[in-house]
């Protein structure tokens, strides 16, 4: 007798993520899937996105890493609420553990969630989380090469950010040759490239964010 293990695993998975985003959609709350890389930029991303909308939205966030709290540490420096998930060697979250940290904030008080995924470009393309959309960080420093090595993640998310466009100049990164791979593999994706070190091309994140969050509360 054949057991398929991995569809047992993504099926439990996807009833937790189903009760997770029904329990966003009950608060009208937007919730966000952040992928990426290690360095890629997602933590930095999250700080100018408080920053700048800290005011304006209601954000928390859950942090995904194998071990420390020093990414929960730069969140709450912004003042925004945050939720440490630690997977001790796991090398990405699942729709139980969010559920989890849920628990640990107040719903009623929140637009947004960012729930910021371990770093890999692989593992948590497949495991929803009761998100509304995926958003992954592409930095220039990986490579123009890395949509088409991992496709599922850029296959998967809603919006795609090319960081560190500011050290573009002293790269060999193709950054045509990455757009047209990433439309390629999902059409209709936005592409935004953007500095989170210099600011460059964040109001066009900012304003989908914003758009987003709208077109939620309306479902509400």
């Amino acid at each position: 007798m054949k057991v398929v293990v991995k569809a047992d695993i993504l099926g439990r998975n996807e009833a937790a993520a189903a009760e997770n985003a029904a329990l966003f959609a009950r608060h009208g709350i937007y919730a966000l899937n952040l992928l990426g890389s290690p360095g890629c930029g997602k933590t930095s991303l999250l700080e100018q996105t408080l920053a700048a909308l800290g005011k304006e939205l209601r954000m928390a966030v859950i942090e995904g890493d194998l071990f420390t709290t020093k990414d929960a540490a730069r969140i709450e420096r912004c003042g925004a609420p945050v939720v440490q998930i630690n997977t001790s060697g796991g090398c990405h979250l699942d729709a139980a553990m969010v559920a989890a940290a849920l628990g640990q904030l107040d719903l009623s008080a929140l637009d947004v969630l960012v729930i910021e995924n371990v770093g890999n470009l692989v593992c948590p393309a497949e495991f929803a989380l009761g998100e509304d959309a995926k958003a992954v960080v592409l930095s220039i420093t990986e490579g123009d090469d890395k949509p088409l090595k991992y496709p599922l993640i850029f296959k998967e998310s809603a919006v795609a950010l090319l960081n560190k466009v500011d050290i573009l100049p002293y790269t060999n990164f193709d950054m045509a040759a990455a757009e047209r791979d990433i439309t390629a593999l999902h059409p209709g994706i936005e592409v935004l490239p953007v500095s989170c070190r210099t600011g460059e091309g964040l109001d066009v994140w900012y304003d989908w964010l914003r758009a987003q969050v709208r077109a939620k509360k309306k479902q509400a």
